[in-house]
């Protein structure tokens, strides 16, 4: 035994140096970036949401002008959707390796088996109840409001073909799903489950294996700190993916889409307000005063979500602004990606919503009995959705084909549908910060504000972290 573990002392100590000189370098590196003192105050808090309101502003004007003065703006779209995809693409690239290292690194610092089920239970009892509730409240708010009713303009003939693409949506191939056939393969899709279900299995087995995992997790976690400064800088470009995803939107479709489906929007929106009065008065049980807090701290991700019409495009900055609030690093790269798949309340809501509205259009009474089975139906099949483009319409597409709901009834939808997945999208952030937030002060794991983790904040203010000692 004596003569293996030299070789991985001295191994270990090789690979300390190198996570040592990889963080110097990137301290170096940063030096120079500071210079730019407009870049440096853009990737704060309060600058960076000011810009990106900023730039919704500049993005409505623009896209009025352009849809006033009746130019050919397809150039322009096609512009405009680069500028968005470019951004989303930046998102994408830092999401896998993030989750997986944060959450590897959290399930590690765990120790024991029973406190990954134990933090695991309790993380998805949040997401059945929030999944029930934003289900429920969709359904109620939609016969409340019956926003189809005398909706007064034409509907599509209910043999058209609405080119959302529906796929068989099965509780079988749920559960295959979630294993990947290779992690490779489940990063290069950015298929977040898959990556969270490889993460918790390697997680444990460096738990259990111990000590000779302590370099790969101090490594781990070191990456998890690189990866939270490079989101920092796509940061930079967030206002610019704001100006062209809405200018692009407004130009296209123009506000006269909201005037013809204004009753339909405005009930939505007053519902989505509605929602998000529940989580925080769930919050307020649970967290007490600071539940104010944990909405002010992630106020900017939120914006970042409504505004380029992506939950995906906010979940970098929504942990790095969890761990500020104070939620246990562990928990909230546990919780928080599993909540991408399984507690998206904003999603969830639309979809009942919007499936009711189409049947309320066609004059399709559905009893209380049916809506019921839609709920629980919506329940299974609306997991997963993050990630995917326009899922929402292929879950509700799914469902209409189950009660016999003409599907032509999507075309009602996709004209305004940017603008509700804008809503949507910050709710499911909102959705998930409660639920990490939640489980943080359920395992008495929430720190005070002014105890902020001091290796995270020199990450994010200087680009290098703070070694601490350990004993």
């Amino acid at each position: 035994m004596a003569a293996g573990t030299v070789p991985f002392k001295r191994s270990r100590h090789k690979l300390s140096q190198l996570v040592h000189t990889a963080f110097g370098s990137f301290h170096t590196g940063h030096r120079y970036c500071r210079e730019s003192q407009a870049g440096v105050e853009m990737t704060s808090g309060k600058s960076l949401t000011r810009w990106i309101l900023i730039a919704l502003v500049l993005a409505v004007i623009s896209g009025l002008i352009l849809r006033a003065t009746g130019v050919d703006t397809t150039s322009w779209i096609e512009i405009c959707g680069m500028v968005t995809t470019v951004f989303l693409r930046l998102i994408k690239m830092v999401i896998a390796p993030l989750v997986f290292a944060t959450l590897v690194m959290g399930i590690a610092k765990m120790g024991e088996l029973d406190s990954v089920g134990r933090i695991g239970l309790k993380a998805m009892t949040w997401f059945i109840g929030a999944s029930l509730v934003s289900l429920t409240l969709g359904l109620i708010l939609v016969n409340f409001f019956q926003p189809g009713v005398n909706l007064n303009i034409e509907l599509p003939d209910a043999a058209a073909a609405s080119g959302v693409t529906t796929t068989s949506l099965s509780f079988q191939e749920f559960l295959v799903h979630l294993v990947p056939t290779s992690i490779i393969d489940g990063m290069a899709k950015n298929e977040i489950l898959q990556i969270v279900v490889f993460s918790v299995f390697f997680g444990i087995g460096c738990a259990a294996v111990g000590k000779q995992s302590t370099v790969l997790v101090e490594a781990l976690e070191g990456v998890s700190y690189v990866m939270l400064k490079v989101t920092m800088m796509v940061m930079w470009f967030a206002p610019f993916a704001v100006f062209a995803a809405v200018s692009s939107a407004i130009a296209k479709s123009g506000l006269e889409v909201i005037t013809v489906y204004g009753t339909f929007m405005a009930e939505f929106y007053l519902s989505i307000v509605i929602l998000w009065g529940v989580l925080f008065a769930a919050a307020y049980l649970v967290l007490r005063g600071r539940a104010v807090g944990l909405f002010k701290a992630v106020q900017e991700p939120v914006l970042l979500a409504f505004s380029t019409a992506s939950s995906e495009a906010a979940y970098p900055k929504t942990l790095a602004q969890l761990e500020k609030f104070g939620c246990s690093n562990r928990i909230a790269s546990f919780a928080l990606p599993l909540g991408y798949s399984f507690n998206l309340d904003g999603s969830m809501m639309y979809c009942t919503f919007a499936t009711v509205f189409i049947a309320q259009a066609y004059g399709i009474d559905l009893t209380l009995g049916q809506q019921v089975t839609m709920l629980l139906i919506l329940m299974v099949t609306s997991k997963g959705m993050a990630g995917v483009p326009r899922a929402s319409l292929v879950v509700i597409a799914a469902t209409l084909a189950q009660f016999n709901i003409p599907e032509a009834g999507l075309l009602l939808l996709l004209g305004v549908d940017h603008f509700l997945d804008m809503a949507r999208s910050a709710t499911n952030v909102i959705g998930n910060s409660v639920a990490s937030a939640v489980v943080s002060k359920w395992e008495d794991q929430l720190r005070e504000e002014d105890t902020e983790d001091p290796t995270l904040k020199s990450v994010l203010e200087t680009g290098v972290p703070v070694h601490r000692e350990t004993g």
